[in-house]
C-alpha cells in the first residue's frame, strides 16, 4: 500500500443500503488494517464497491470484504464529470464562521469584500511563493494569515512567527519579511495564538503549507496561481 499514500479521491454515496452492511466493511477493514481510523462508510454507484473515508478525509473504495482496495479519481463517464473533485470539495469545505479570526494577522487590501484565510510559515518557500506570486496584485480582499511554523521542517520559523505577532505593526512585518527578505526584529514573549493555532490546523487536517480556506469555505493546499486564487476568491 506504500504506506497508504493516498491521492484525493472521490465518490458519490448513491442510494441507500443497509446499515449492517457498512458496519460489516468497516469492520472487515479495520481488522486488516487497524492503524486506520475509519471515519465513514458509503455505497457508490459502481455495485459492490464502497467508499471508506479515512482520517484526514483520505478515500479509498473497498469490496465489502476489504480484500480488494482501489485508490485513484472515480469519473462518471456519461456526465462527464469527476466524482472526485465534487466528494473532495465537500469532504474539505470548511464552515468559515467557526475560524478565530482574532487569532490571525489581518490585511484589509481595497475594499477587503472577499475573504482569504492562510495557514503560513515564515520559513516555507512555498509560502513566499504564494505571497510574491499567487497573492501579488489580487485585491478587494481580506487575507486572515494564521502563523503554522512547521517546527520538525523549519526549526527557526516559531522565533520567526513570534516576531510577527509581537510586532507593532504585524501586516508590514510579516510583508516585509515575506515579500522583500527584511530582517524580523525586536521581541518573541509576549501573548500569541501560536499554539492554538497549531491545535486548529491540526483539527481541520492542514499538514504542510501553505493551506488556504476561501470565504465559501472551499479549503485548498499550495501555492496556486494568481488566477485561480481569483477564480476561487469569486466563487460562492
Amino acid at each position: 500500500m506504500a504506506g497508504f499514500m493516498l491521492q484525493m479521491v472521490a465518490c458519490s454515496a448513491g442510494n441507500a443500503v443497509e446499515p449492517e452492511s457498512l458496519d460489516s466493511v468497516k469492520a472487515a477493514f479495520q481488522k486488516r488494517f487497524a492503524d486506520r481510523k475509519v471515519l465513514s462508510v458509503a455505497k457508490t454507484p459502481v455495485k459492490g464497491m464502497y467508499e471508506i473515508v479515512l482520517k484526514g478525509n483520505q478515500v479509498i473504495y473497498s469490496d465489502q470484504k476489504a480484500e480488494y482496495l482501489f485508490i485513484g479519481d472515480l469519473i462518471d463517464v456519461k456526465k462527464n464529470a469527476s466524482l472526485t473533485e465534487k466528494r473532495q470539495s465537500e469532504l474539505n469545505r470548511i464552515d468559515w464562521s467557526s475560524l478565530p479570526l482574532d487569532l490571525a494577522v489581518k490585511e484589509v487590501r481595497g475594499n477587503g469584500e472577499r475573504r482569504l484565510a492562510v495557514f503560513t510559515d515564515p520559513d516555507c518557500p512555498f509560502c513566499k511563493k504564494l505571497e510574491r506570486e499567487g497573492l501579488n496584485g489580487v485585491t478587494n480582499v481580506t487575507i486572515y494569515t494564521f502563523l503554522y511554523p512547521l517546527t520538525d521542517l523549519h526549526p527557526d520559523a516559531r522565533r520567526k512567527s513570534l516576531q510577527v505577532w509581537c510586532s507593532k505593526d504585524r501586516v508590514a512585518a510579516w510583508s516585509g519579511f515575506m515579500l522583500e527578505g527584511r530582517a524580523l526584529s525586536g521581541p518573541t514573549d509576549c501573548a500569541n495564538p501560536l499554539d492554538r493555532i497549531k491545535a486548529l490546523g491540526e483539527k481541520l487536517g492542514i499538514t504542510g503549507t501553505p493551506g488556504l480556506i476561501f470565504g465559501n469555505g472551499q479549503m485548498v493546499a499550495g501555492a496556486i496561481d494568481r488566477s485561480e486564487i481569483e477564480e476561487l476568491l469569486n466563487r460562492k
